[in-house]
């Protein structure tokens, strides 16, 4: 049977805030800084994974004409440069081909306007209007998010071409009714700050106010909605512990190897026989 065709997205600023591919400080010592889209080219390579799927390209939105994005990517750039840290090793390939040559920038450029600004919301339907291009173009059967800064809208709605096609990765429990949830982009800071005791009520400004201290935290791999991780979840694992004295990259690292990279394989293996190609 034919592999399904996967597509991976991401937004390189965060990966780049995640220090990926780099090593980092854990507890005086030095740890490598796996990213989950590294992960996942190994284990096309090395697991019953890449029976099920071929990696056919890796798309980021991240815009060269925004301060913010260039202030995020000061050190990796927009785009692997020989010499220049990268957010994977050079030579990492999977599936026979160099996952540097698989990238493909799709720039949400709509970031630029103001929230409020009255074009916008035509700018943003632009934007998924040539993401959804690019993903024909590449043919893609199932789509995996991984810290996209963006919310996608039209390319998920009830009867889209891509309704049920689009997963994200998201560390943290997404169950509705589960006590460990954290949704939404802060979800490891969130986690950090329940193990100490502590509820952000404002994150602009970080306010905090008393709260059951809650020491464990885990991954999910869901469907992605029209909310903020309220999709229908595939996967998930509840295997992280936090230690309130972690740093946000220590528990990344520790969240990464004992909850997100098992989610992520998990899910994508429970998903496999639902996105082959030539079924519904």
């Amino acid at each position: 049977m034919p592999k399904a065709k996967l597509v991976y997205i991401l937004s390189l600023r965060n990966a780049a805030a995640d220090k990926a591919g780099q090593h980092v400080d854990y507890r005086g010592a030095r740890r490598y800084m796996k990213s989950p889209l590294e992960y996942l080219a190994e284990a096309l390579d090395q697991s019953p994974l890449g029976d099920d799927y071929a990696l056919q390209g890796i798309v980021y939105d991240d815009d060269p004409g925004s301060p913010r994005d260039q202030a995020a990517l000061a050190d990796y750039g927009f785009a692997w440069e020989p010499g220049r840290p990268w957010i994977f090793p050079p030579g990492l390939g999977t599936q026979g081909r160099l996952l540097r040559d698989l990238l493909h920038p799709v720039p949400s450029t709509y970031r630029r306007l103001a929230l409020d600004a009255p074009e916008r919301p035509a700018a943003k339907q632009a934007y998924e209007a040539v993401l959804q291009d690019k993903l024909l173009a590449l043919e893609a059967d199932v789509v995996v998010l991984d810290g996209l800064l963006v919310i996608l809208d039209a390319l998920v709605r009830p009867g889209a071409r891509f309704e049920r096609r689009i997963v994200n990765i998201h560390p943290g429990i997404t169950r509705t009714e589960s006590p460990y949830r954290r949704r939404g982009a802060h979800a490891t800071l969130d986690a950090l700050y329940g193990a100490r005791g502590q509820r952000v009520t404002d994150w602009n400004t970080l306010r905090t106010e008393p709260a059951p201290r809650v020491e464990r935290t885990g991954a999910s791999l869901h469907y992605v909605d029209n909310g903020i991780d309220s999709g229908e979840v595939i996967f998930d694992v509840l295997g992280t512990d936090i230690a309130p004295d972690d740093t946000i990259l220590e528990l990344r690292w520790n969240n990464f190897q004992q909850s997100l990279f098992p989610a992520l394989h998990q899910g994508l293996a429970l998903l496999a026989p639902h996105v082959r190609r030539g079924t519904p």
